[in-house]
């Protein structure tokens, strides 16, 4: 894909309710999920967790294909601090279908082996320099099938904070997602940490947030599950993250990745199953009014 004037925009089955924990949610059919992305003009990705599109590189580009959207990338929560050969066995699987199917870049979270994202243990130092070295073999190893890897610092897992974020850019190369909504909600005020780090910018998750549900997970009042239950995740615009700046921001440093629309959503028994397609709409009709979106010739 070429950037031409604007920006590249992608968005994520998750978006639709679709996540890898364990009853998260509904979860809508595939041919639903793209069929809505494709209807408000999307033209790419990410894939969404194990086992819900194709595992086979064929059938999943003929299934992107019938929907004319191209594949960005995927999301890997994998424990890097305890099995380093199980990490690099998944990541390699994962890398393996993502290159296959004309993906770019692997996503990869430090997760802490437990269910879900309301709890994470403390790690020592030596679990630490694990989780390090690992990210820079899965890094290494993704390389050799022409992909990029990322750290995404997410909530509940052992890169969560500012603190964590700062020490693992201290410690290692591999570049951050740069994820609007986990970053605000762990605390980190997004526009700052991508001032202070502009050359480790790899890849761009865009999130609103309601601030004060995210005050309530900082401080332990609700779980994370629950408060994107409540709607912890608002369209783009309609929260408390200073979004515009951002992106103003990083395209002016330079940054020309991509722009994934990855606004966590659990659909509840009474969710309205068009709510999803709903706030992906006016979040792109938002993104439209603060800079031209480009989302069209792929190559």
């Amino acid at each position: 894909m070429t950037t031409k004037s604007g920006i590249r925009i992608a968005a994520a089955p998750i978006s639709w309710g679709v996540c890898e924990v364990p009853g998260w949610g509904r979860v809508l059919e595939p041919a639903t999920v793209l069929g809505e992305m494709a209807e408000l003009g999307v033209r790419a990705t990410e894939l969404g967790p194990p086992g819900y599109l194709p595992g086979e590189p064929g059938p999943l580009r003929a299934l992107l294909a019938g929907h004319e959207l191209a594949l960005v990338g995927g999301f890997l929560a994998v424990p890097l601090h305890t099995d380093t050969d199980a990490a690099l066995r998944a990541a390699g699987e994962s890398a393996a279908q993502l290159a296959a199917a004309g993906g770019e870049v692997l996503v990869l979270a430090a997760a802490t082996g437990l269910d879900g994202y309301d709890t994470r243990p403390a790690l020592d130092s030596p679990q630490w320099r694990t989780l390090v070295r690992t990210a820079e073999r899965i890094a290494a190893a993704a390389a050799e099938h022409g992909l990029r890897t990322v750290l995404h610092p997410h909530v509940g897992t052992q890169v969560e904070s500012g603190e964590e974020i700062e020490r693992f850019l201290a410690d290692s190369a591999v570049p951050l997602c740069l994820d609007t909504g986990h970053l605000l909600v762990g605390g980190t005020d997004p526009v700052e940490l991508a001032k202070r780090h502009p050359e480790r910018i790899g890849h761009v998750h865009l999130k609103d947030v309601r601030g004060d549900l995210a005050d309530e997970v900082r401080a332990g009042r609700i779980g994370y599950a629950a408060a994107v239950g409540e709607g912890l995740y608002a369209p783009l615009g309609e929260g408390d993250v200073d979004i515009e700046s951002m992106v103003h921001f990083v395209r002016q440093a330079g940054y020309d990745g991509w722009y994934v629309l990855e606004q966590d959503t659990a659909l509840g028994e009474s969710s309205r199953d068009d709510q999803p397609r709903e706030h992906t709409r006016r979040s792109l009709a938002w993104l439209s009014g603060i800079v031209e979106p480009y989302q069209g010739d792929r190559e």
